[in-house]
């Protein structure tokens, strides 16, 4: 996964570039789309105190709290970007751009520049990438619902991690949006219990704690459950479902 210089410093090869395995023979026996279309899904309910914020953009793993074997341990931290409902992959990233090889560093990096830069600026004054910066200083983008929506382009999650995003919390996605995300291993796309877009504004101080389930606002001292991401984590943990699966022994590793 990609996202900022202090959260990941590689860049990967994008699994849905590689020529090695198929991808439906790795989903037929891996679950990649949100958990929470099972019924055994459950809310989490959240009653510790607050926790203190860590420096801007940090990603830290922690052996405290006793979560799923599922779920990753990690907790990022950073500023949120909010937007609203049905923002389509159009408007995460143009089709013009749809040409950048993201395998190819240089152009994986220009493709980051250009994430979010179909929102319309009426509506969204407050620019996601700097015009004189190619990745964006908000870490944690903050969505409504059906976020993703449109074309099936695996560039839209690519470019969000391009540009630093680590990940998304939106009231629900395009299940699309959801699949490429854990497939490419770029940003987790966590689910919120209630409306977190209409709780939060852009600019505001937040912590994700995937073992815990929450979504914490150091900015107006309020925190949120989110729902969770079940077996997708380990995929996203790996580097996408390519990385996953060699690391599980199901394909050849790069090196055999």
């Amino acid at each position: 996964m990609a996202a900022s210089s202090s959260i990941r410093t590689y860049i990967p090869t994008p699994p849905f570039l590689s020529p090695r395995t198929p991808q439906s023979s790795l989903s037929s026996s891996l679950k990649l789309t949100s958990p929470h279309f099972s019924p055994s899904s459950k809310p989490l309910l959240l009653s510790s105190p607050l926790s203190p914020p860590l420096p801007l953009c940090a990603a830290t793993t922690s052996s405290s709290s006793t979560p799923s074997p599922n779920t990753p341990t990690t907790t990022f931290h950073g500023l949120c970007y909010v937007v609203g409902d049905n923002i389509d992959t159009d408007q995460i990233i143009p089709a013009e751009y749809l040409t950048l090889v993201p395998s190819n560093p240089d152009e994986y990096k220009k493709l980051g520049s250009y994430a979010l830069i179909g929102l319309p600026a009426a509506e969204y004054p407050t620019r996601f990438i700097a015009s004189d910066e190619t990745t964006s200083k908000y870490s944690i983008l903050i969505a409504g619902d059906n976020f993703g929506c449109g074309s099936s382009r695996e560039h839209a999650p690519v470019a969000l991690g391009a540009a630093g995003v680590a990940a998304v919390v939106a009231e629900s996605y395009a299940r699309i949006f959801f699949r490429n995300s854990v497939a490419t291993g770029e940003v987790y796309p966590l689910e919120s219990e209630v409306r977190v877009c209409e709780a939060c504004r852009t600019g505001d101080v937040v912590t994700i704690e995937l073992g815990l389930g929450r979504l914490i606002n150091h900015t107006t001292g309020k925190d949120y459950g989110l729902k969770p991401i079940g077996d997708a984590g380990p995929v996203i943990e790996a580097g996408g479902i390519f990385a996953y699966a060699r690391k599980a022994g199901m394909i050849p590793s790069l090196a055999a």
